[in-house]
């Protein structure tokens, strides 16, 4: 773990095949279904993306959970958010690799676990078409307390493994959509009364939230006025959480284009029903993520290294093109600034992501790169 950060990467765990999958997209369906069929739509576009040091592996098989630890332990990545699905009365998906790391003990490299609370539809992993309508596969519901319960008592052995990444004393959860979940301070006090009665400090409760319009809610509506991620961030604080995964596109965006522009394409993109790419040149997006607000003790600030989901929605996508190591340096580099001040149990960076390839979203080696986002995390950190 480095001094300058504790660097948590998000990991994703649909590397391996399920029977929904298989039912829902097909037989042997994984994330690299789409990955190895990507096409580049215009000049440049770096697509198809090529693991390269660990090839297109299986997470059922503990050598490769091993090598990804051991590669993010050179890199000065302090551990693993995996993300974690539960859909209510007892519902999951794609647990068995974090199973799997739970019980065998192996790698013994540090987790943490995020909760993907989320709806997966026809357009959660795979390109739709332009005019297809989105239809519900794996719906997300809180049933109320008894699956509250049981959801803890069912990641309770996690929460007590050595391994697991605390902060002050306390696992730490992350949450994707905090403020989907119905009276969630209810549901919070409920989980920190059973984490205390099983022996533990409470729990460290962090919600991902835009830090430039409305990601976490299902109230869509555009914060606007001043102090717009001020506010954005008060609601998840008074929703009973204890800290921010702060995520700089939206407002990288509009920085790099200015508000008006950015909002004016999206509604155009959609009354039109226009098919095409929204392109941004990383060179100049890398460092434009951070709102003065990620300086708080509380907020975690998210770093970046590419983003593209043309694998999985095709045209309908943001591409930020021509991401090179060197540019995510610089992104790191800013970053360490903003956190320099923080205790350093808050020096925190969330990584998005480790391993995300559809969503060109990876640190991962890969064939063009090999590992030079990780060097350059490694150069910064270490």
């Amino acid at each position: 773990m480095s001094e300058k950060a504790r660097v948590i990467a998000f990991y994703l765990p649909q590397f391996h095949p399920i029977p929904e999958n298989d039912e829902w997209w097909g037989k042997g369906f994984t994330e690299w279904t789409n990955v190895g069929k990507a096409k580049p739509l215009f000049r440049g576009h770096y697509q198809p993306r090529v693991p390269a040091d660990l090839g297109y592996y299986d997470l059922r098989m503990p050598e490769v959970r091993e090598a990804q630890a051991e590669l993010a332990r050179e890199a000065g990545i302090e551990g693993f958010c995996y993300w974690h699905y539960w859909f209510g009365n007892g519902k999951r998906l794609l647990e068995r690799p974090f199973n799997e790391v739970l019980a065998s003990g192996k790698p013994d490299f540090p987790f943490c676990i995020g909760w993907a609370n989320h709806s997966w539809t026809t357009k959660s992993w795979e390109k739709g078409k332009a005019l297809q309508s989105t239809s519900m596969i794996m719906e997300q519901t809180y049933p109320g307390e008894t699956d509250h319960i049981e959801h803890f008592n069912c990641l309770l052995p996690a929460f007590k493994d050595k391994r697991y990444i605390t902060v002050d004393g306390k696992p730490l959860f992350a949450v994707y959509h905090p403020l989907n979940i119905p009276d969630s301070r209810k549901f919070i006090d409920l989980w920190n009364n059973l984490a205390i009665n099983n022996g533990l400090k409470g729990i460290h409760f962090v919600g991902v939230e835009s830090n430039f319009g409305v990601h976490s809610t299902r109230d869509k509506k555009i914060l606007l006025g001043k102090d717009i991620t001020k506010k954005l961030f008060e609601k998840v604080l008074s929703a009973g959480f204890d800290a921010i995964i702060s995520r700089g596109m939206n407002l990288a965006h509009i920085r790099y284009e200015t508000f008006l522009l950015y909002y004016i394409k999206k509604a155009a993109k959609k009354l039109l029903k226009i098919n095409n790419v929204m392109k941004y040149n990383y060179s100049k997006i890398c460092c434009l993520l951070f709102a003065e607000e990620d300086k708080s003790d509380n907020i975690y600030p998210t770093i970046i290294p590419n983003w593209d989901r043309t694998p999985r929605s095709g045209k309908d996508s943001i591409v930020w093109h021509n991401c090179r190591p060197e540019y995510f340096k610089k992104q790191v580099e800013q970053a360490l600034e903003i956190i320099k001040n923080k205790p350093q149990e808050h020096k925190i960076l969330f990584l998005m992501s480790w391993n995300e390839w559809g969503e060109g979203n990876h640190v991962e080696p890969d064939l063009k790169y090999g590992k030079g986002y990780l060097n350059a995390l490694k150069e910064v950190l270490i």
